[in-house]
């Protein structure tokens, strides 16, 4: 099959871990030997007079990355307008793959999706190429905000994601419980959806056995620094943690929104000396990271999927998680990992404790965690199955749409043992 992915990231621009979801997925299809063209865009306050586009192969994947049109608008300012002008240019970067001389009249069989930034593109080359659309839907504005959509940008959010949802002739989600509130949002009830998880390239994160404690415990957290990851909740806990282990330190890895709120937390808490804050990391020293930690921690009060839950049980990093959404569904308790409560700082606190008190049971869930993601989540199995809705996908007659209904409160509790 010819695709053509649309996404707001892709290497070398990853915010998260959609952009190493597109990736790993694109590459695979290639392997697999379908022709995959990815539509991305170049860092931002790239200058589209002098560089528009920047097209390159790798990995057998062709990508075609846009500077955002105009560059007056800022992402952090003029949200919608930002986006509204990535998806122009990503439109006629799109559009101009059949030239010849261009794109040598290359023409997509379908056209994918990621989440509501690409909506406006997605939708309009998915038209233009009279093509199926699948879009895959990897969070939502009211997840991300506890189920409520109050504020205007939030709304306008929230419509965009509705629109995509559909006007796509197949949807994708990464978890049961992303399944679940994807239907309940914007009840798409004439399109179908489909369950496939992210995946993990085992490879890439080498095993380590953990060597017995020469100091104090280290524990670790992976991921932006955003509300709904709860962050907060891991350092509101630490004070407890080094009551039952003197001198635990919590190193935080990533960058995002809540920086200086989440060191002025640290400060409230008086273990300012004990939360280390390193930025973003590098695969390497990641994966250093990783195989020196006596646990991670990741105590999300949202999450649509947890691929970084799968890259520490990879590296045999224990597991210390939240049952937010899709880690509840990953993490098995007592398993694969120890788990606790979303928001839950009691249950997190006594969740850590029991990995730090005994080494050799949270090595034996360690080897259970790589055990479970090497036969479960590997990227041929995920891309195979992407390429199955690919296929069942019908380009479907067009209807006048409604305006979609913005309901207004908490999104319901799902049971974290429900199987996928």
């Amino acid at each position: 099959m010819k695709i053509l992915m649309v996404s707001w990231e892709y290497p070398p621009v990853v915010v998260g871990g959609l952009g190493r979801h597109v990736h790993h997925l694109a590459t695979e299809l290639a392997a697999a030997g379908h022709e995959v063209v990815v539509l991305a865009r170049r860092p931002m306050g790239t200058d589209a007079s002098t560089h528009p586009t920047h097209s390159f192969v790798e990995d057998g994947v062709l990508v075609v990355a846009v500077a955002e049109d105009s560059p007056c608008f800022d992402f952090g300012e003029d949200m919608l307008a930002w986006t509204l002008a990535m998806g122009h240019a990503m439109v006629r970067a799109g559009i101009a793959l059949e030239k010849p001389g261009v794109g040598e009249g290359w023409t997509p069989d379908v056209v994918h999706a990621h989440d509501w930034l690409v909506a406006h593109p997605g939708i309009a080359l998915a038209e233009f190429y009279d093509v199926p659309l699948v879009s895959t839907i990897h969070a939502t504005e009211a997840g991300r905000h506890s189920g409520w959509v109050s504020g205007r940008v939030n709304k306008q959010v929230h419509s965009v994601e509705w629109w995509l949802a559909h006007e796509s002739d197949a949807l994708i989600t990464c978890s049961a419980s992303m399944q679940d509130e994807v239907e309940r949002l914007y009840s798409p009830d004439r399109t179908p959806l489909t369950v496939i998880r992210n995946g993990i390239d085992v490879g890439a994160w080498t095993f380590r056995e953990r060597a017995p404690r020469s100091g104090p415990p280290r524990l670790l957290y992976v991921g932006r620094l955003e509300y709904e990851k709860g962050v907060q909740d891991a350092i509101a806990a630490l004070p407890r943690i080094r009551k039952a282990h003197p001198g635990t330190t919590l190193t935080v890895a990533g960058v995002g929104t809540q920086f200086d709120w989440l060191r002025e937390r640290a400060r409230h808490h008086r273990v300012a000396r004990a939360v280390n804050f390193v930025g973003r990391l590098d695969h390497t020293d990641l994966l250093g990271w990783l195989h020196s930690a006596d646990a991670i921690v990741l105590p999300s009060r949202y999450e649509p999927f947890g691929i970084v839950a799968l890259e520490a049980a990879a590296a045999g990093t224990p597991l210390v998680t939240s049952t937010a959404g899709g880690l509840g569904e990953l993490v098995i308790d007592d398993v694969t990992g120890a788990s606790f409560e979303p928001a839950d700082v009691n249950g997190l606190v006594d969740a850590a404790v029991s990995v730090l008190d005994n080494q050799a049971a949270a090595q034996d869930r360690a080897w259970a965690a790589r055990e479970r993601l090497t036969a479960d989540f590997a990227w041929d199995v995920v891309a195979a199955e992407t390429a199955l809705v690919y296929q069942a996908a019908k380009r479907r007659v067009r209807i006048p749409l409604t305006r979609p209904v913005i309901a207004e409160r908490p999104l319901p509790e799902r049971d974290p043992n429900q199987p996928i």
